[in-house]
C-alpha cells in the first residue's frame, strides 16, 4: 500500500497499521485533553504543586512572547524591504552561468549557476473554485495580469466543481470569454462529483485539475517539468505586483531548488474595512504568526496559497484527493517522498486574501469558528508524519523528521491549551483548592504574580496592533477616519479571540480527530 497516501485510519488495509494509525490519531487530542484534566485534578489534589506549575508555565509564556514579538519585528522588517525590491529588475540582472562541470553533487546549485534564465521559466496557476461570486474570481485572474509578469508564460487553469451546478460552468464560461485569450494557456477543468477514493474539497478539485493539464498542455506540448513552477491559490487571492518575480528569483538563486516549496506571507487585506472586528483580529494574528515563521524555516510547512515546482508535484503524484488539510499535507507528501530531503523556502512577500466575512454578524462568527476549525484539522498531519516516518527509518533523514515531529506536536498542543490554562485553569488551584490553599500565603500571591506577567506580555499586544496599522491598506473614502483608531483597539479582543477562534476549534478538531468523527472540507464563504 502507498502509505503516502492516507487520508485516515480506516483507509489501511493492513489490521496491524490500521490500529497503529488510529493509535496515533488519538495522540493529538490526548496530549491536549490530558493537560487540561491534569492540571484541573491537580488543582484539587495538590493546589500548591499545581499553582508552582502554573506560575512556571507564567514565566515561560512571557518568555515566549518576548521571542516571538523579536521575530515579528525581523519579519515585518523583511516583509516592507523585500515589497520595495524592483524584482523584475532583480530577476533581468541576474547573472547566468554554466558551472556545473566538475561538480560532484549538481542538484545543490542553483539553478543560474547551471545556465537557467528567468526567461526560461514558465509559472504554472491553479485556481480552484466552488460557488464563489464571478467579480472574485475576475480580481484574483486581473491580479495576475497586473503582477507584469509576460503573460506568455503564465498557464491558468480554473479548476471549477461538477457539484456546483450550471451557474458554476457559466462563471466558468465568461472567465474564458474575458481572460482566455490573454495568457500562454487558460482552461477550465470540470471536477467530477462522487470520484471514488475523494473527500469533497479543494485537494481533490486543484490534483484532477493538475493531471488534467498535465496530459493536455505539459505533456502534449513536451514542456519541461524543470522550468515550470505551479502557484495554488486560492481564489480570493490577489497578487502584490511583483510575486512572480520574487518567486521566480528564488527559485534560481536557492541551493536545491527543486527540494523547496516556496511561501509567501498572507495579508488577509481585501476586505479588512468591512469585515467584523472579531474576524479582522483573527485573520491579523494568523498573518503574524505566518510573518514570524518566516524567520524560522525549519519549522515552516506549506499554507493555503503558495508555489512549488511541477517536477516535485508530478514525482508524488499530485495532491492527495482525500484530505482536508491539503496543503500543509503536500509539503509532508514531498518531505517524506524525498526522505526529509525537502523544505520550505520563504519568500518574505505578501500576497492578499479575504478576511472571513458572511452574510451577517451571526453568520460570521459561526464561518469564521468552522474556518478555524478547518485550519486546527491540520492535526491529522501528526498522525500521518510520525507513522510514515517509522515505515522510512532506516532510509529516511531522521534528525530532520524528529524535528518536523515535534514541531507539530508541540504546535496543536499548544494552540489547544495554551490560552485554555492563561485564562481559566490556571485559576483552579484557588477555586478547587479549597480552605487549605486559600489560607495559604502563596494564594495569596498567586493573583498578582500571574497579573504581573500577562501585563508584560501585554508588550507583544501593544506591538501586533502597531504592526496591524503600519500594514494596513489605504482606507477607502467611505470609510471614517475613526475606523483607524477602532481597528488598533480591537486589539484588546485578542484574549477572547484566541479562546473562542484558537483553543476552542482546535480543541474540537482534535477531540473529532481522537473519536474517530473525521470532517470533511468546509468551504468558506467568500463576501466583499
Amino acid at each position: 500500500m502507498n502509505y503516502l497516501k492516507i487520508g485516515k485510519a480506516p483507509e489501511i488495509e493492513n489490521k496491524r497499521d490500521r490500529r497503529i494509525y488510529r493509535a496515533l490519531e488519538i495522540l493529538p487530542g490526548f496530549l491536549s485533553v490530558g493537560t487540561i484534566l491534569f492540571l484541573l485534578i491537580l488543582s484539587y489534589v495538590n493546589p500548591v504543586v499545581a499553582a508552582f506549575v502554573i506560575i512556571a508555565f507564567n514565566v515561560y509564556y512571557l518568555l515566549l512572547v518576548i521571542f516571538l514579538a523579536i521575530y515579528l519585528l525581523v519579519g515585518f522588517k523583511d516583509l516592507k524591504q523585500n515589497k520595495k525590491i524592483n524584482w523584475k529588475e532583480k530577476c533581468l540582472n541576474l547573472k547566468t552561468s554554466d558551472e556545473r562541470a566538475g561538480v560532484e553533487n549538481v542538484e545543490t546549485l542553483p539553478l543560474c549557476r547551471r545556465g537557467f534564465s528567468w526567461s526560461d521559466i514558465i509559472q504554472l496557476v491553479i485556481l480552484p473554485t466552488y460557488n464563489e461570486d464571478l467579480k472574485i474570481i475576475q480580481t484574483a485572474i486581473q491580479s495576475l495580469i497586473d503582477d507584469a509578469y509576460p503573460l506568455d508564460k503564465l498557464i491558468v487553469v480554473l479548476a471549477v466543481e461538477e457539484r456546483a451546478g450550471a451557474d458554476a460552468i457559466k462563471r466558468a464560461e465568461a472567465i474564458k470569454t474575458e481572460f482566455g485569450s490573454r495568457f500562454r494557456n487558460f482552461i477550465y477543468v470540470v471536477h467530477p462529483d462522487g470520484l471514488l477514493g475523494e473527500l469533497k474539497g479543494k485537494g481533490a478539485n486543484q490534483a484532477y485539475a493538475g493531471k488534467v493539464v498535465k496530459e493536455k498542455i505539459i505533456d502534449a506540448e513536451g514542456l519541461d517539468y524543470n522550468k515550470i513552477l505551479v502557484s495554488v491559490f486560492d481564489i480570493d487571492t490577489v497578487l502584490v505586483p511583483g510575486y512572480f518575480y520574487r518567486l521566480t528569483h528564488a527559485f534560481l538563486t536557492v541551493p536545491n531548488p527543486y527540494r523547496a516549496s516556496y511561501q509567501p506571507v498572507p495579508l488577509y487585506h481585501n476586505n479588512i474595512w468591512q469585515a467584523p472586528f472579531f474576524a479582522r483580529v483573527a485573520s491579523s494574528s494568523n498573518s503574524f504568526w505566518q510573518i514570524m515563521q518566516q524567520i524560522r524555516p525549519e519549522k515552516l510547512s506549506t499554507y493555503s496559497s503558495h508555489s512549488m515546482t511541477f517536477k516535485a508535484l508530478a514525482d508524488i503524484g499530485f495532491w492527495s484527493p482525500n484530505m482536508v488539510s491539503e496543503d500543509s499535507r503536500i509539503f509532508f507528501n514531498c518531505l517524506l517522498f524525498y526522505n526529509g530531503d525537502y523544505r520550505v523556502e520563504p519568500l518574505h512577500y505578501p500576497i492578499l486574501m479575504d478576511t472571513t466575512m458572511d452574510i451577517n454578524l451571526k453568520h460570521t462568527v459561526r464561518t469564521l469558528y468552522k474556518q478555524q476549525r478547518r485550519w486546527a484539522w491540520g492535526c491529522e498531519n501528526v498522525p500521518y508524519v510520525i507513522f510514515n516516518t517509522a515505515k522510512r527509518w532506516k532510509t529516511i533523514d531522521r534528525k530532520n523528521m524528529m524535528r518536523h515531529i515535534l514541531v507539530q506536536v508541540y504546535g496543536f498542543h499548544s494552540w489547544a491549551t495554551t490560552a485554555l490554562i492563561l485564562c481559566g485553569v490556571g485559576w483552579m488551584p484557588m477555586i478547587l483548592g479549597g480552605d487549605r490553599f486559600n489560607s495559604s500565603v502563596l494564594a495569596g500571591n498567586l493573583p498578582t504574580i500571574t497579573t504581573v506577567l500577562m501585563d508584560f506580555a501585554m508588550i507583544g499586544l501593544i506591538q501586533s496592533a502597531v504592526i496591524s496599522a503600519l500594514l494596513l491598506p489605504p482606507r477607502p473614502k467611505n470609510v471614517s477616519f475613526w475606523k483607524n483608531v477602532l481597528l488598533i483597539v480591537e486589539w484588546l479582543f485578542v484574549p477572547a479571540s484566541i479562546i473562542i477562534f484558537g483553543a476552542i476549534p482546535c480543541f474540537d478538531a482534535q477531540v473529532r480527530l481522537m473519536l474517530g468523527k473525521y470532517m470533511g472540507f468546509f468551504v468558506t464563504p467568500k463576501s466583499r
